[in-house]
């Protein structure tokens, strides 16, 4: 073979890697170039959703360096502005509202305010609903008072109600009446000093009335006096009064109370 034709046999063959390269091009074209810009889009336009969402939710929820809305994180602690509603039991060592503020709890059921110890054990509960507030353990408090124009009423239902002070306990009703009722016995009781009953007018009802029998009377008589007597063991009952004390404490109601 000639220079000749080895140099045109190699210009054959470079003419046709030529051809054939064009035959196959290197790239994304059709169908799936349109699928692949598509894609981006979307993407793109999710991002800036997603973007545009975020920074709503930082707006309405008040997102700070100190906390979100309502409430601030401060270094004594969490505090909480306004009106706020929580699903989940709540757990805090100290609530307290700001100064000259009221501290309002509300519920469309009954409120329970429960306390208890490292062990877990219940100790003290407060349960605020239709009837009012019930204690599951002592209170302590200087001051218990009704709202203005309605009455303060404390019970006990199946227990007893004590209440005691180093000091002393005042009980006392400007504007109505003080009532003290029980099922069984109510005791007043003084071991250092007296009781005092300071009224206008002392009301004792439904006190038994004893028999005397050293005076006759005449039947058609009707005793409208009669003599307050106290027992020694300090029940109280009445007497028919006559001219000097008719009272005897062997009479059948001391012997029988």
């Amino acid at each position: 073979m000639t220079r000749e034709q080895y140099i045109l046999a190699t210009q054959q063959n470079n003419l046709q890697r030529t051809e054939n390269a064009q035959l196959y091009p290197v790239g994304i074209y059709g169908w799936r170039k349109r699928c692949l810009y598509f894609f981006v889009l979307l993407l793109l336009v999710t991002m800036i959703v997603n973007l545009a969402m975020t920074i709503w939710i930082l707006k309405v929820m008040n997102f700070t360096v100190d906390g979100m809305g309502n409430l601030r994180v401060t270094k004594k602690g969490i505090r909480l502005e306004g009106i706020s509603e929580f699903l989940l039991p709540l757990y805090v060592k100290e609530i307290h509202s700001r100064k000259d503020s009221p501290l309002v709890l509300q519920s469309d059921r009954n409120v329970t305010v429960n306390a208890r110890n490292h062990m877990g054990q219940l100790t003290g509960q407060l349960a605020v609903g239709t009837e009012g507030a019930v204690f599951g353990h002592s209170v302590e408090t200087p001051h218990i008072r009704a709202e203005p124009s309605q009455d303060l009423r404390l019970e006990s239902p199946t227990r007893s109600l004590i209440m005691e002070a180093p000091r002393g306990v005042q009980v006392s009703a400007a504007a109505g009446d003080f009532k003290a009722t029980c099922r069984k016995e109510l005791h007043l009781q003084s071991t250092e000093g007296e009781i005092f009953l300071n009224a206008d007018t002392i009301r004792l009802g439904n006190l038994p009335t004893g028999s005397f029998s050293s005076s006759p009377t005449s039947p058609n008589s009707r005793q409208t006096v009669y003599e307050l007597c106290v027992c020694p063991n300090g029940k109280l009952y009445l007497s028919p009064a006559g001219v000097g004390s008719t009272c005897q404490s062997s009479s059948s109601i001391c012997l029988w109370s």
